[in-house]
């Protein structure tokens, strides 16, 4: 069976796409110095399927690079990982989403991409300059923490959760 970059191939467990995605972090290095020359973004994503061609697992990376080489933010998702032990690819069953932060002029925006998710799944906690997301929605899990450029109050927070896309606004 194809997996998301359309080569053929299964790893073990049945799991395809996951060589892929470690061979394609080696790739990363080479493209960085194209990003810092043009000042753009890299965004790579795929899934992992079992034999039966159910979903087992999304990765993906989002890398930025401002001209110049300034400001590199490399920033993973999804729920695939290397065992420390052994070095092979495992699923996890919580998901890291994909999050963008916007420095605004009266506050800082948190965008997070959480498919399947509505506000009463959502759970938001905040202390100091660390923002932790969790969720659960059925049997799609998400966790991220995220390290805010500054430290906030809590009474300086507020969220929304519409159509899988999380919205979090921080007053300075």
């Amino acid at each position: 069976m194809p997996s998301s970059n359309g080569k053929e191939g299964t790893g073990r467990d049945g799991f395809e796409g996951a060589g892929g995605f470690f061979g394609g972090l080696a790739d990363l290095v080479e493209k960085l110095g194209h990003l810092a020359e043009t000042g753009r973004q890299l965004r790579k994503e795929g899934e992992i399927r079992d034999p039966q061609g159910n979903v087992r697992g999304i990765f993906g990376y989002n890398v930025r690079v401002g001209i110049g080489g300034d400001d590199v933010q490399f920033e993973p998702f999804g729920n695939v990982g290397k065992d420390e032990e052994t070095g092979e690819a495992v699923v996890h069953e919580m998901r890291e989403p994909m999050v963008d932060l916007f420095e605004e002029e009266d506050h800082i925006l948190v965008v997070a991409e959480v498919p399947g998710v509505s506000d009463d799944d959502m759970h938001v906690d905040l202390a100091d300059d660390i923002l932790t997301l969790t969720a659960e929605a059925g049997e799609t899990k998400y966790r991220k923490e995220v390290l805010l450029p500054q430290t906030f109050e809590p009474q300086d927070l507020s969220y929304t959760c519409r159509n899988g896309v999380l919205k979090i606004k921080l007053l300075k």
